[in-house]
């Protein structure tokens, strides 16, 4: 049976599992590790993705992201290509590094972050590649020592994490280690590392309980079934709609001419009107933000802070996404 298409969205937490190919190393020592924290580093700054939690092993790692303007995909074609390109460069080695096809599960986030952030951050003491918690507070290949203040990682989403432990930075440090070391007796987990019935919803009583579900997705069937939707949304527009038709369409449903919003602007009217177009471009559709941003004129940055505009105007006023909608679809 053919493999479902991934559910490549951004705005989505995803969690990311790469193997190395047949299960072989893909570090081999520090070098390797620090080459790709690099890399990984560096893309998540330039693409703007949002890391919550990430761990090396030797023959795989994992990573918890929400990409914001650019596909998931986009992202780890960029990781995986230039770091097995380096790797074979330096160990004398040719063909494939990794799996061919990476996995990723899209996850509530609600429900689901700081469960997969304790899961990710442990995956080292499981493994027995640091001894105890107090090693792996200073353990250089997981994100845990990041959020513990030990390491410097500047691409590392470590406030939010805390906020959620508390309002002082170290209490909610303490606290945070806390809900770490509730974890370890909690063994591998395997409900953190899939989608589907079982993994999302567990044995239900009987078949009037199942809700929605889908390999895909780690969440409620509510969930899955909005992802569904936008899924299906996305099959029915797709980008046949090329990005000056997008802008056309959602300035007729604006009642806006496309020549005054296509230029920066400082008029909130405007600049609602940019958000709107690179939310739904980006979120809806599946472009790039720099294909957004090369015809609204705006770099990297004001695409992602257009798209979270976008979204509060949207959020705030509902019956103008049903009028896009309406005016994107093709009858």
């Amino acid at each position: 049976m053919p493999r479902s298409a991934r559910l490549d969205i951004p705005g989505l937490l995803q969690h990311v599992m790469v193997r190395g190919i047949e299960r072989s190393d893909i570090f081999l020592d520090d070098e390797d590790r620090s080459n790709f924290l690099e890399r990984f580093t560096s893309l998540l700054i330039a693409t703007e993705t949002r890391c919550f939690a990430w761990s090396l092993m030797s023959n795989h790692f994992h990573l918890l992201l929400k990409p914001t303007s650019v596909p998931l995909s986009h992202f780890m074609r960029r990781l995986l290509t230039g770091y097995a390109v380096v790797f074979n460069r330096k160990h004398s080695r040719s063909g494939h590094l990794f799996q061919n096809r990476y996995k990723s599960i899209v996850c509530e986030e609600e429900s689901y972050l700081l469960e997969l952030v304790r899961y990710i951050h442990l995956n080292p003491l499981r493994a027995g590649l640091v001894p105890d918690l107090p090693e792996l507070d200073r353990y250089p290949w997981s994100g845990h020592a990041v959020v513990m203040g030990n390491r410097a990682m500047e691409s590392q989403e470590v406030v939010e994490i805390l906020e959620r432990f508390g309002k002082n930075k170290s209490r909610a440090r303490r606290n945070y280690r806390q809900f770490i070391a509730d974890g370890i007796a909690a063994g591998k987990r395997r409900d953190l590392v899939g989608g589907g019935l079982r993994r999302s919803q567990g044995e239900k009583e009987s078949i009037d309980e199942i809700e929605c579900f889908d390999e895909r997705v780690l969440g409620s069937g509510a969930f899955v079934e909005s992802l569904i939707g936008e899924a299906d949304l996305r099959m029915k527009i797709g980008k046949a709609i090329s990005i000056p038709e997008l802008i056309v369409r959602i300035c007729k449903a604006l009642e806006l001419e496309p020549e005054i919003v296509i230029h920066p602007s400082k008029t909130r009217r405007l600049a609602e009107a940019r958000g709107i177009i690179c939310y739904f471009g980006v979120r809806k559709l599946g472009y790039m933000g720099t294909e957004l941003g090369k015809e609204l004129h705006l770099g990297p940055t004001g695409v992602s802070i257009a798209i979270r505009r976008g979204e509060r105007s949207l959020k705030d006023n509902p019956q103008v996404l049903n009028e896009i909608l309406a005016s994107t679809i093709d009858k």
